[in-house]
Parts: structure tokens; C-alpha cells; sequence
């Protein structure tokens, strides 16, 4: 018999063997775990599969990391950065006035206005003030944010390249518009590898908000594109069952399960000698996490344990799984388990109309639990390492999209400029960086793009932007691909 011949038979027979198990712990078991992937493993252990890797492809740090997690809390729909952060006063003035061609014609405008023949002006209906010895400007929608606003770092001159949502998350989340780039996460877990190796480097945990209207999310957001598969995030659902398929089937033991598993491993150890192909070796590592998880998942997702000044911190929704303050508590807990990137996406924030009514939703939905998660994380001691993210895609425009009345308006898209805030771990606290012009429409001092600010968070990891590379279709690519700078100036 051939060796060609040969190699298709042990397929077949593996094949076979796999598809007869029955023990629930195939491709539909770890579905939220595995991830496509048509490139090579570089970033797994040299010294074969029955090796888990847990270690990242740089063994260490280009330089002292300042932060070793983040929690990014991820505003999808793009926050009005003039209902939030960034007050501007002579708005009132110019109220239900035309937007002047002059500033209106710096930027582009999305679709959705294109047959609107008039652009108003229009101030927040929204008072606003200077709170804490930094004294920066906070909207009353915040007022719990506003007692910890000395622990900001809040960025008023982000911009970014993309005008309409899924380009715009794919941007800020992957570093490019077009879906099928690893995410900031999964760079994360390349680069760095492991603090723990009983959870996942990379949490997703969703929650939608309460004023609806929300746009959908695609996966392709924290996906691993061309990375290893295992370096994809991993979602944490809110019930009985954090990771779907994790549990072992009724009447499997875990003695069952641990030898199907070991013989798994032997016929993908079988599989890797045969073809050398490194995905395998990921797979391998991928099986025996969910099998660890198993016990882990249900320790760090219990919270029945918390005591009532906590869910006094948060806000009662922490009481209510799938929540916002449910999923702040939750990120606060795998942030003490040491899982390095933490992901919560909050929906809602795509107001082109109603948008005093919906963005006030919004903001009862997240502030007091993210303000909660703040001051949890400093009287723990996690905040001198852990670095808090706030922020969405993109802004709001500062003239009404539709009809501007004494009560109500909207806000179309706008990418010129838009708020975002950071705390923690190796950015200044009490900081206001950058400004934009007296319409919030365009940035006028110290512009942070969407690169430079990805290429800051590699660098409070102890990471080069420029050096946390991956070879793919025969070129090197990185999250900041092709440009970018660390903004210094908020360093601590």
C-alpha cells in the first residue's frame, strides 16, 4: 500500500472515530471557541502538541509593561460626545441656526442626511458641570461618573477614518475596516500569552440597552482572523450556562471525559506528525482549556457570594445576569482571576432621533455600574494595574439630523471627532487631553486617531505597536497597520 494511500485511511478511521464518539465535545462543543484560521501557528510551542501553551510569542514584554489587563467598555453606536464629555457652551448661541458651509464641508456626511436640506445647530438639552480638581466638564446623564472623574484620563480629540457602524467597529476593534483582522484582544493573547491557564486570555460579555433600536454586533469584533484559532474571544452568556456545550452530556463522568480526550489529543498528535499542520496543535490546546474550564468558568461567573454593598456600588441591575452592571461586576471578577483583555459591549447609543429620551436610557443603564467598577477596582488595588476603557466607533454630528423641536432632536454619525476616556493603570488620572472647535465638529488641538490610541494600549502592556507582528500572505501585519504613535502625553 502506498504512503498516499496509507494517509487516507488513518483520515477516514479518524474521521470515523470522531463522528461515533458521541461525547459532545466536538466542533458544536467548542463552537464559541474555535475560530477559522488559514495561517500558520507561530505564536504555539515548538516542542509539539501534547504541550498546552500558555505563554505569548514574545515570552515576556519589549519594555515594562505598566498595565497587565484591560477592561474596555465599549459604547456600540457611537455616543454623543455633546451629551457626555465634551461641553460646548457657545452651541447656545448658534442654536437651530444653519451650520456654517465652512465647517460643515470639512467632513464628510453619512447617507442617512443626504436628502435633508437644512443642518441646525443644536445645543444639548443637557446642563453641564465642572466637577473634581481637575475640573472637567461632566453632562448631568453622569452624575455618578462625575465623582470619579479624577480617575479619568478623558480623550475629547479621538477621530477615526470610518463613517458608518460596522466599518467603524471593525476599525477601532481590529485596526481596519474590512472584517477578518485579529482584534485587539487576540493580539493581546498572541503577544502575551496567559496569566491564567484555566480561563480564557479573551472575555466577551454583551448586553443590550435599554433604549432598543440597536445595531447589531458581528463576532468578526473580537474574532482571531489570521491569528491561531485559540487566540479568538471567547463570549460568557449571561444563566445556568456561561459557555454553551461546556458541561458534560448527562451520564458522561469526568474520568469519561478526561480519557476521550486523551485519545483526542493521541490521534491530533497522530494527525500534526502526518501533515505538520500547527492549527492542529491549537485545537489541541483548545480541548484541553474547555476542559479546565469546566471547573473554572462556574467559580469565576458565581456571584451569589457578593455581599449587598457591592450590588449598592453597581446599582441593582448587577442583580440581573446579562445586564451592563451585571457584566461590570463580572469583568471585575475575571479581572482578579487575571484574564488579560475583558470586553464588554453595550448597545444602544445610535440616536438619529429621540435622542434626549434614548441617550438618558443609556446612561441610567451604565453610569452608576461603571462609575461602581472604578472605585471597586481602586479600593481592591486593581486599578494600579488594570487599565479601564470607555468609549464608542465614532461621534455625533452638532447639527439635528430631522426635525429639531423645543424637546427633541437627533444626531447623524460623525467621525471628525468623538470622546473617549481611559482610567487605571499607566495614563494620568484628572486629565482632559485635546480640544475641538466650538461646534464639536473638528479637532483643533492634539488629535488622537484610531491608531494612536491602539498603538497607547500596546504600549501600557509593554508592547511596540510596531514590532507585535504576523506574518500573512507573504507580508507582516499589525493591529496598527500602517501607522500610528504612542500619545505620550497621557502616559503616567
Amino acid at each position: 500500500m502506498d504512503e498516499f494511500l496509507k494517509k487516507q485511511l488513518f483520515q477516514e478511521t479518524r474521521r470515523g472515530f470522531l463522528k461515533k464518539a458521541s461525547l459532545g465535545f466536538g466542533s458544536i462543543a467548542l463552537s464559541s471557541m474555535l475560530g477559522p484560521t488559514n495561517s500558520f501557528a507561530n505564536s504555539l510551542v515548538s516542542s509539539g502538541p501534547s504541550n498546552m501553551d500558555v505563554s505569548g510569542i514574545l515570552n515576556g514584554t519589549h519594555f515594562p509593561a505598566k498595565a497587565k489587563r484591560i477592561i474596555y467598555l465599549f459604547q456600540s453606536g457611537g455616543p454623543s460626545q455633546l451629551e457626555t464629555f465634551d461641553y460646548k457652551p457657545a452651541l447656545a448661541k448658534w442654536h437651530a441656526q444653519e451650520i456654517p458651509d465652512s465647517v460643515r464641508g470639512t467632513q464628510r456626511n453619512s447617507g442617512m442626511v443626504t436628502d435633508q436640506s437644512t443642518f441646525p445647530l443644536v445645543k444639548s438639552i443637557y446642563d453641564f458641570k465642572q466637577y473634581g480638581q481637575s475640573g472637567a466638564w461632566v453632562s448631568e446623564l453622569f452624575p455618578h461618573t462625575a465623582k470619579v472623574v479624577d480617575d479619568l484620563c478623558i480623550i475629547k480629540s479621538m477621530y477615526t477614518d470610518a463613517i458608518n457602524h460596522e466599518p467603524a467597529v471593525m476599525f477601532v476593534q481590529t485596526g481596519s475596516q474590512i472584517s477578518g483582522r485579529p482584534s485587539i484582544g487576540s493580539w493581546l493573547s498572541y503577544g502575551l500569552g496567559s496569566d491564567n491557564q484555566n480561563l480564557p486570555n479573551f472575555v466577551v460579555l454583551l448586553s443590550k440597552g435599554s433604549s432598543g433600536g440597536a445595531q447589531p454586533l458581528s463576532s468578526a469584533a473580537w474574532g482571531n482572523g489570521f491569528l491561531p484559532s485559540h487566540h479568538q474571544g471567547v463570549q460568557f452568556r449571561s444563566g445556568k450556562d456561561p459557555v454553551l456545550y461546556l458541561n458534560n452530556p448527562h451520564g458522561v463522568h469526568d474520568d469519561d471525559r478526561r480519557r476521550a480526550l486523551d485519545y483526542i489529543k493521541d490521534l491530533n498528535s497522530e494527525q500534526y506528525s502526518l501533515w505538520n499542520d500547527p492549527e492542529i496543535q491549537s485545537k489541541i490546546n483548545q480541548y484541553e482549556m474547555a476542559y479546565r474550564m469546566q471547573n473554572s468558568v462556574p467559580d469565576a461567573v458565581d456571584v451569589s457570594e457578593e455581599p449587598d454593598h457591592i450590588y449598592k456600588l453597581y446599582g441593582e441591575d448587577a442583580r440581573k445576569p446579562g445586564t451592563y452592571a451585571a457584566n461590570c461586576l463580572q469583568a471585575r471578577r475575571l479581572a482578579e482571576k487575571d484574564v488579560k483583555f475583558i470586553q464588554l459591549y453595550h448597545t444602544g447609543w445610535d440616536q438619529h432621533g429621540n435622542l434626549p429620551g434614548a441617550i438618558k436610557s443609556q446612561a441610567m443603564d451604565t453610569d452608576q455600574a461603571t462609575a461602581g467598577l472604578i472605585t471597586d477596582l481602586k479600593q481592591r488595588g486593581l486599578l494600579e494595574d488594570t487599565l479601564v476603557i470607555w468609549g464608542g466607533e465614532f461621534g455625533r454630528t452638532s447639527f439635528s439630523q430631522g426635525r429639531l423641536t423645543a424637546t427633541n432632536y437627533g444626531r447623524d454619525h460623525h467621525p471628525g471627532c468623538f470622546t473617549m476616556w481611559m482610567a487605571g493603570a499607566g495614563v494620568k488620572p484628572g486629565m482632559v487631553y485635546g480640544q475641538t472647535d466650538d461646534f464639536s465638529y473638528n479637532v483643533v488641538q492634539n488629535g488622537v486617531h484610531v491608531h494612536d490610541f491602539q498603538a497607547t494600549l500596546l504600549h501600557l502592556l509593554g508592547m511596540d505597536h510596531e514590532r507585535l507582528t504576523f506574518k500573512h500572505q507573504g507580508r507582516r501585519y499589525r493591529l496598527t497597520d500602517v501607522h500610528g504613535h504612542v500619545v505620550k502625553d497621557i502616559l503616567a
